[in-house]
């Protein structure tokens, strides 16, 4: 997977809307590349490596290498504009990075061990499916784990129960608590709460 990672690009000098359209019937893909104070420099890439890269979770929270006339340089990839309705990538938005700046990311949640609380009828509420977060690029996470093995019907994980790796921290966390965000949700089984007020009902019947 480390291969898709890294990218060829090309500058280019031919700007606007009709170059973009020859470079996409030439299968090609036009970028950006911008970020750490510097001009921003237009990109191409070969699409069928774009595509390839893209179909994968941990590219858009992995640091790529984009080797611009044999100089690698180390980005994020910040926005990707799809056709419609073809398997066609438009255009590609990417940010610089440096190894002793903090970086800002969203990385995708893995939810694991969700057997144990549906097995009981539960449904599960995702409530997120990524998490913003600050860190070096160094520390930056393919993904973040949240484990439910412990999640009883009822309870909902959040932010602030998420550990998340090493040198990582929650952007919303860092906004105050308020900004605790719900993370998912074990729900009663359908019907549960019907059964729950029948049986209080007929005990208050029979303490009457």
């Amino acid at each position: 997977m480390t291969d898709l990672f890294t990218l060829e690009a090309e500058v280019r000098t031919d700007l606007g809307k009709g170059a973009s359209r020859r470079l996409r019937h030439a299968n090609k893909v036009p970028a950006i590349l911008y970020g750490e104070g510097q001009e921003p420099v237009s990109l191409t890439l070969e699409h069928k490596n774009v595509f390839r890269a893209q179909q994968e979770e941990a590219f858009y929270s992995h640091v790529l290498t984009l080797n611009i006339a044999g100089k690698p340089v180390e980005c994020l990839i910040k926005d990707m504009q799809r056709h419609p309705y073809k398997q066609v990538v438009m255009h590609m938005d990417f940010m610089r990075i440096d190894a002793k700046h903090a970086l800002h990311a969203n990385v995708p949640v893995h939810f694991i061990n969700e057997e144990n609380i549906t097995k009981a009828g539960a449904t599960i509420a995702h409530h997120v499916t990524e998490i913003a977060v600050t860190c070096l690029p160094k520390d930056l996470p393919e993904f973040i784990e949240v484990d439910l093995a412990d999640l009883e019907v009822g309870q909902t994980v959040h932010l602030s129960d998420v550990v998340l790796p090493t040198g990582v921290t929650s952007d919303e966390l860092a906004k105050g608590e308020s900004h605790d965000q719900a993370v998912v949700t074990a729900n009663a089984p359908k019907g549960s709460n019907d059964d729950d007020s029948e049986e209080a009902t007929e005990e208050a019947a029979a303490e009457e």
